[in-house]
């Protein structure tokens, strides 16, 4: 199966209402709230095969420019804290707005987590229309975020914004 057909076969198996679903059932568990971020960035992680790093950064509440990583799955990254405009998260936390890099070797601006990362997607999460939070998902697949992606997590940073 050549890779183009693989990931579209890998699209064709989410239901990303099925999943919005199952998220909703782990927000309203008793667990702590970190507890149900990282098991949120683990299903994600499971369920949908193209994202290979899914983490959450929040934004340092004493430095208002600056993101702090919180709860993720995937492979460590030295990318601890993020200041605003560096790199894609730090652009996404300036700009205000999700932004997917379909192949971050053209992404002038870009930090480097892994050699094998090829995309990136970050939406950033509101409450009160401020900026408290980022969803930072990674792919080793190049070009594999489409509009559904974006409408799952601009929905999923929503509810996300309902725990932090």
């Amino acid at each position: 199966m050549k890779r183009g057909e693989e990931m579209k076969d890998r699209r064709n198996q989410i239901s990303f209402d099925k999943l919005l679903e199952e998220i909703k059932i782990i927000i309203k568990s008793d667990k702590k709230r970190d507890e149900k971020l990282e098991e949120i960035c683990k299903l994600l992680k499971e369920k949908i095969l193209y994202y290979n790093w899914v983490g959450l950064y929040l934004v340092n509440p004493s430095k208002d420019r600056e993101l702090i990583l919180g709860p993720f799955i995937g492979e460590p990254t030295e990318h601890i804290r993020i200041p605003s405009g560096r790199g894609v998260c730090g652009r996404a936390a300036e700009e205000g707005k999700t932004i997917i890099v379909q192949d971050v070797s053209m992404e002038e601006n870009y930090l480097a987590c892994s050699l094998k990362v090829k995309a990136e997607i970050v939406v950033p999460i509101f409450k009160n229309s401020k900026l408290i939070g980022e969803i930072d998902i990674d792919s080793h697949y190049p070009s594999p975020f489409r509009e559904g992606d974006k409408s799952f997590l601009e929905e999923l940073s929503k509810l996300i914004a309902n725990i932090l």
